[in-house]
């Protein structure tokens, strides 16, 4: 399958989801994940060890970040209120960035992404932080073909 794509999380608060993210975004094919803003301690969850497969940035800013993001590579906001996640077609090169589990991403800069998607759901919108961005993963391989 051509191209790429990434995950973090904007300010994370809880450890735990790094490690379930990191163990998910091995499975599904990431290139790498990263954190911008540490409010949290290590994390203890990633139980096939991903970090020996793929690895994380840790950023301090926004602005830090976007100095090292890839050429090319599409920013994916996923937020509560965006475009439907079932009708969405992943560009080739992909950066996706998920929100706090307390505040989501802030608007300055859901404007700097390029799309910002949503889950559907059948209840509330919310969903923990590392469930929807494996969901956004498992939606990527699967519409873009696994190979």
């Amino acid at each position: 399958m051509r191209g790429y794509f990434e995950i973090g999380i904007y300010n994370i608060k809880t450890a735990i989801n790094i490690g379930t993210l990191w163990r998910s975004a091995y499975q599904l094919g990431a290139s790498g994940i990263f954190t911008i803003g540490k409010r949290y301690s290590e994390q203890a969850s990633d139980t096939v060890k991903a970090y020996r497969h793929i690895p994380m940035r840790e950023f301090l800013t926004f602005d830090e970040f976007c100095e090292a993001r890839p050429k090319g590579a599409r920013l994916i906001g996923i937020e509560m209120g965006g475009k439907p996640l079932s009708s969405y077609s992943h560009p080739e090169q992909a950066i996706y960035l998920l929100g706090a589990e307390d505040s989501g991403l802030p608007t300055d800069i859901m404007k700097q992404c390029d799309n910002v998607i949503a889950i559907e759901t059948i209840k509330i919108e919310s969903y923990n932080v590392a469930v929807a961005g494996s969901l956004v993963m498992y939606h990527r391989l699967i519409s873009r073909g696994i190979k």
